[in-house]
């Protein structure tokens, strides 16, 4: 009985905490495993805060910088970043506009290609004259716009990118206060099993809710609808500016980890009415994105692991993701 009222104590304590905890809309009481640096400068009229880690020698020969993905920020980028500062690379891990630390604006015209302007303008004041760009999810598509448009860009590595069909051919458009309605009523019950499903095959362990925190924390606080309107305004990069044409051009060498399991298909629920495609087909979609760039393009498949290989399986991704620098 002593044990029985022990563990009903833990539960409780533990569900008060998440209830409890509450972030602002810059994640100030929310600590990086790194030291989180500040890259102010001016745009659309706004002065903005750009939050980025610099971890390693400043004065290193070899610099990573490393995107994030849509539903997550530098902070996850941890135990990668460790490892390639060991490998003797400077790295740089922004936040960009809208996400993680950085500022979370009323009103911003978010495009790939403005995302892409903003990180070089930072990579450029730290006097970094070329580097590596890695980028997973969304950062994979804001990766390539990057390398298409900066002569600073010497390779590109990809970690399950998002972006490899063109979204907006196979579903119907939608307003930003289509995509605010959904973020605004997302609970952190479905944000988890929306990740269980999608990104671990039904599983789920500590490491995996770790990664939630921040949207705990912004759930409970005051700012949660302007973390929410931003994330409903990053939708439409996704959705309006495709990569596939852009693959082609690209002059660097391109290597495409994929976990082929991964069915990430952004808009599949809104499909146009008679499109019969299966979106996020990943066990296909980069053998043909292979093809847009053979000379360019490496193709490098993890076969049963999703859209999150580095947090599914460290092991099997180390194994092919550290021999590339």
């Amino acid at each position: 009985m002593i044990k029985f009222f022990i563990l009903i104590f833990i539960v409780s304590c533990a569900q008060t905490s998440i209830k409890t905890l509450s972030f602002d809309a810059e994640l100030s009481e929310y600590k990086y495993p790194f030291e989180v640096e500040t890259f102010e400068f001016q745009s659309q009229r706004l002065n903005l805060k750009m939050r980025y880690g610099d971890l390693g020698d400043k004065k290193a020969t070899k610099t990573a910088v490393l995107l994030h993905g849509k539903n997550f920020s530098g902070y996850y980028w941890d135990q990668i970043a460790t490892e390639l500062v060991k490998k003797g690379y400077r790295v740089i891990i922004p936040d960009q506009i809208g996400f993680g630390k950085s500022t979370k604006p009323e009103s911003y015209q978010y495009s790939f290609q403005q995302l892409a302007y903003n990180t070089q303008k930072l990579i450029t004041s730290l006097d970094i004259k070329d580097y590596i760009v890695v980028g997973h999810s969304m950062g994979g598509m804001l990766a390539v716009h990057l390398a298409y448009m900066s002569k600073n860009v010497r390779e590109v590595i990809l970690v399950n990118p998002i972006g490899l069909e063109n979204y907006l051919q196979y579903v119907e458009y939608k307003d930003p206060e289509f995509f605010f309605q959904n973020e605004r009523n997302k609970s952190v019950e479905a944000f988890r099993n929306y990740q269980k499903k999608n990104y671990y095959d039904g599983k789920w362990n500590d490491e995996y809710e770790k990664l939630l925190t921040p949207f705990k924390g912004w759930k409970n606080g005051d700012d949660f609808e302007l973390v929410a309107w931003n994330n409903a305004l990053t939708y439409g990069p996704i959705f309006q500016n495709e990569i596939i044409s852009l693959i082609p051009k690209v002059q660097v060498p391109v290597k495409l980890i994929l976990g082929t399991r991964d069915r990430t298909g952004p808009g599949r629920a809104w499909k146009k009415q008679g499109v019969t495609r299966s979106l996020g087909q990943y066990q296909i979609l980069g053998r043909e994105i292979k093809k847009l760039n053979p000379t360019q393009v490496e193709l490098i498949e993890l076969k049963g692991l999703g859209h999150m290989p580095q947090f599914e399986d460290y092991a099997r991704f180390e194994k092919v993701f550290y021999p590339l620098f």
